[in-house]
């Protein structure tokens, strides 16, 4: 089951090389933005876009997914509909076609006729790429295709995407805003237990060449199953030095260390005030605002940074899914951070880990699938429970109950 891991990687590229190609042209671009339906936006955000570069990666996952593990598509899950309607009111459903030339016609009709554009766009959805990595290639591993359920968030940080800023500086190695923080985003989880079980994050846009002004992009992945968990990255200690915001703790670190350690955390410029001034007396100045679900989950599996938080309702489980898989290969997880903020963690009870396969009660739209409860993300357990242990002692009793 390797194989799958392996082909979600290639696919991962292929979705990243659309996004590239869907920024070379600002004219092109402007043609691709195509408003949400309502029951489809983000309440986050004001004005929420779906693009045609986000459809098109969902559709690319979707069926060269199925092409080789067939029956999969019908358990691949994402935010996007492949519904569009052009200048003319007329509703397309986008789909991949079997030759490039169909693709291009597809196309045509979605950008009302801009053939050089759907012959750019066709060419890259048809191109193949070849993709290997010696960790992986070294792993067998089987997991039954039946229980696999694929969460994808085909471009996640939309509004950063659409903006195109190439040069935000980054503060001690995380990007505030930017194409850095757009991420692709498939997590694999097991359909009986909600458990994540793979993920691929794919980087497209981590550095330009200042002469052609292409990107090239990362990919990150993770597996955990039964005992078997295996990342890309190499042990965290090995990319670090002074100047950036990172811990030197590890699993077996002594609980003295721990508390004396002062955290550092990434947050969403949109987090609450409650939040936010608890964070700084946990975490002094080391906290770092960036965009981006997928991105601030990067920013901890790379080890920049402790912990994700955010306390809002407003990430859903595509964004989270495949961050979440890397961060149990690592011994790190995602947790529900209302359930921790009520836990009495002198009970003994789990970490109330976030799950993928159940929707929120009464829900509708993409509400169905939010992360109600906000989210921590973490790499190490026992610092987690110290970093609660702070947090919980700085926020206001209100706070630990809403």
């Amino acid at each position: 089951m390797s194989d799958i891991l392996r082909e979600l990687l290639r696919v991962s590229e292929k979705a990243a090389n659309i996004a590239r190609a869907c920024r070379q042209q600002e004219a092109l671009f402007q043609l691709l933005i195509e408003e949400k339906k309502e029951g489809e936006k983000n309440k986050k955000f004001a004005v929420d876009f779906k693009t045609l570069a986000d459809v098109l990666v969902q559709e690319v996952i979707k069926q060269n997914m199925e092409n080789k593990f067939p029956g999969l598509e019908k358990k691949i899950f994402g935010e996007e509909s492949n519904e569009f309607t052009n200048n003319l009111g007329e509703k397309i459903t986008l789909r991949l076609c079997p030759t490039e030339e169909e693709m291009v016609e597809l196309l045509s009709k979605v950008l009302n006729g801009n053939t050089l554009a759907s012959e750019a766009l066709a060419k890259v959805v048809h191109q193949d790429v070849t993709f290997t990595d010696p960790t992986l290639d070294s792993l067998e591993i089987t997991i039954p295709q039946d229980i696999l359920g694929i969460w994808v968030d085909p471009i996640d940080s939309t509004y950063q995407y659409i903006k195109g800023s190439a040069d935000v500086q980054p503060n001690q190695g995380i990007f505030p805003s930017g194409l850095q923080c757009v991420t692709i985003l498939i997590g694999v989880y097991d359909l009986q237990t909600g458990v994540p079980l793979m993920g691929v994050i794919n980087q497209p846009f981590v550095s330009q060449d200042l002469n052609t002004l292409r990107w090239k992009g990362q990919r990150y992945w993770g597996l955990s199953y039964r005992g078997t968990n295996m990342y890309s990255l190499p042990p965290p200690t090995s990319k670090r030095n002074g100047s950036e915001p990172h811990s030197q703790l590890t699993g077996n670190t002594s609980s003295e260390e721990v508390f004396s350690h002062q955290f550092s955390a990434v947050i969403s410029t949109s987090e609450k005030q409650t939040i936010k001034a608890a964070l700084s007396r946990v975490c002094g100045d080391r906290i770092f605002r960036a965009a981006g679900a997928g991105y601030k989950s990067l920013c901890v599996v790379q080890g920049l940074v402790d912990v994700y938080i955010f306390s809002e309702d407003t990430t859903f489980k595509w964004d989270s899914c495949a961050a979440h898989a890397i961060l149990r290969a690592m011994g790190g997880g995602m947790v529900d951070l209302k359930e921790c903020l009520d836990r009495n963690p002198e009970m003994g009870l789990a970490l109330p880990q976030l799950v993928y396969h159940v929707e929120n009660v009464g829900a509708s739209g993409v509400d169905r699938w939010a992360n109600k409860g906000g989210l921590i993300a973490y790499r190490s357990s026992q610092q987690l429970e110290a970093f609660l242990s702070l947090l919980l002692q700085n926020l206001p009793p209100a706070d630990t109950h809403t």
